[in-house]
Formats: C-alpha cells, structure tokens, sequence
C-alpha cells in the first residue's frame, strides 16, 4: 500500500514546500494538494489559500522523487483544454510523476463569490463526463474533434505530451453516474471513508467495473481520513465523524484500522495534515506514521 500526504493550501508557500520535502524525505510516496479558491463556509471566507496547480508546481520542481496530484481539481473551475495543458507542464517540470485528479465540483461559496457558474447535479454531472473525454482524447490521441454540449474543440493537439502516464484520477463517491464515469474514463478513484465506509463505497465502483468489462486491478484505489495520533486519538476520531471520516489511536491501533482497509483491496491512504497540528508536531506524527504504521503494508 502506498502511504501518501495532503498538504493544506492555506500554510505559506515556503512551508508548503518543507512539508513536502520533509515527507519525500522520509519515505512517503506522495503528495495532494486540493483545488479550493476559499475555505467553505456561507459566504465568501477570507482565510488564506493558495491555488492549487501552482504549488504542484512549485512542488514538482523542489521535490523530486514522489508521486504529486490534485485532489480534486473541480471541474467548474477550468476549461478541460487548459487543465489538461496545466497538469501536462507539471508532468514534464516533475519529470512524470503527475497524476491529474478531477471532480465535478460542488463548493457553493467560491462559485458565488467569482460567479462561476455552478449548475445543478445533473448539468455538473454531464459536464464531468465531458471533461474526462476531453482530457484522456487530448492526452492519448494526436488531435481531438469534440462536439459536447457544454465542450467543443476542433482538431485540437496536446503537445508537448505528457512525459509520464498523467493518470486521470476520479473523486467521487456516487454510485450510479460517477462510478461509471470512473468505470470508462479514470485509471484511479478516490473517496473519503472510514474503512467500513470504503467497503459499502466501493461496491457500486465494482458493478461499474464489471458493466464496463474492465478488470478490476486496472483501477488504483486510494481513500483519505483525519487522523489523530496519539493515546487520546480513537477518541477524538470518533468524535469528528459526524463532520468528515476519521481514524485515529496509536501506531499499533492504527495499524489495525489501516489494516482493514488493506484486506478490503485499498491501494493508497492519503493522510491530510488538518488534523495534524503546526509544523513540528505534523512532522512528529508524520515520522510515526511512516516508521511504525506503513511498514505493516510495504
């Protein structure tokens, strides 16, 4: 299982770049940073927050060895066309190690705040499947012809290509529309789950897979929680379920609860650093987690 860490876009860039380092440094095999314009709340927020693409690019040309991607790039937010072109450059600044992770896009409060034009599910959920036809045709053909109703491109080239695969990773939890857009389109999916919830999620992204004909190894699984490390961690965990997935505890109950997940066929846990505290106790839990938790999985 690969062990890799989200690195929150509202730290100074400077830190951003130590944490990343820090992390490669120490045996981690990636690193995400999320696509968000502001933090979500009602109304427009004023918290600081960088843009996503450039610290991966930033990153890309300071961090040498791992794995780097978005997680997710909302789709509201770019033409397809210039996405794909972004995350082609930083594959080639990092020498092809970019994975392109991509989500239909859902914050209210930035589409608000820079009218951006939100739509409703089912209009997001159409321009979602646009998209992924738009990017893996300019990534894998010469030139693409595209008549959409939300995307037209005449005789489009992507050049230069990319220099790695640029994998085209998928967030999303839906089982039905999304879970057969990730079926035909995505090399990876991603979902946030305890490991009980990855199970029940991953059930619906199976029967899309077995539709599709695909085999199901040809799709990379990762998934992220909180995590909360130390004696105190379970407990804590526990409570911040209501809001968002979470695990927590200390090495040896983490690696019982990671260790759930990998029977259940996960490939990749993403650890954000939200939970993780100001930069010296994130390095503390970080050092714990990839010297006593991972080895369990490599």
């Amino acid at each position: 299982m690969r062990f890799s860490h989200w690195i929150s876009t509202a730290h100074p860039t400077d830190e951003v770049l130590t944490r990343g380092r820090h992390a490669e440094a120490t045996g981690w095999d990636g690193l995400w940073v999320a696509d968000h314009f502001m933090a979500n709340q009602d109304g427009p927020s004023d918290e600081p927050m960088h843009e996503c693409f450039s610290l991966l690019a930033a990153l890309a040309a300071t961090v040498p060895r791992v794995r780097l991607g978005s997680l997710v790039a909302g789709n509201t937010y770019r033409h397809p066309a210039v996405l794909a072109k972004q995350a082609t450059t930083i594959d080639h600044i990092s020498g092809g190690r970019m994975v392109l992770g991509i989500g239909a896009g859902w914050q209210v409060n930035e589409h608000e705040a820079y009218g951006i034009p939100l739509g409703t599910v089912k209009e997001r959920l159409a321009w979602f499947e646009e998209a992924c036809q738009v990017i893996t045709g300019l990534r894998d053909q010469a030139r693409i012809t595209v008549a959409g109703d939300r995307y037209q491109l005449t005789d489009a080239p992507l050049s230069p290509k990319p220099v790695g695969p640029l994998p085209l990773l998928v967030g999303s939890s839906g089982q039905t529309v999304m879970a057969r857009i990730v079926a035909t389109h995505a090399q990876e999916w991603n979902t946030w789950s305890t490991p009980e919830q990855w199970v029940e999620k991953r059930a619906g992204y199976d029967r899309a897979l077995e539709e599709a004909g695909r085999d199901p190894a040809t799709l990379h699984r990762s998934t992220q929680a909180l995590v909360l490390v130390g004696p105190d961690g379970a407990a804590k965990a526990e409570e911040l379920r209501a809001v968002r997935p979470a695990i927590g505890g200390t090495a040896e109950q983490l690696v019982d609860t990671i260790g759930r997940w990998a029977e259940a066929g996960l490939d990749e846990l993403i650890v954000p650093d939200f939970t993780l505290g100001p930069l010296d106790r994130a390095t503390d839990a970080l050092d714990l987690l990839i010297t006593e938790v991972a080895p369990a999985f490599r």
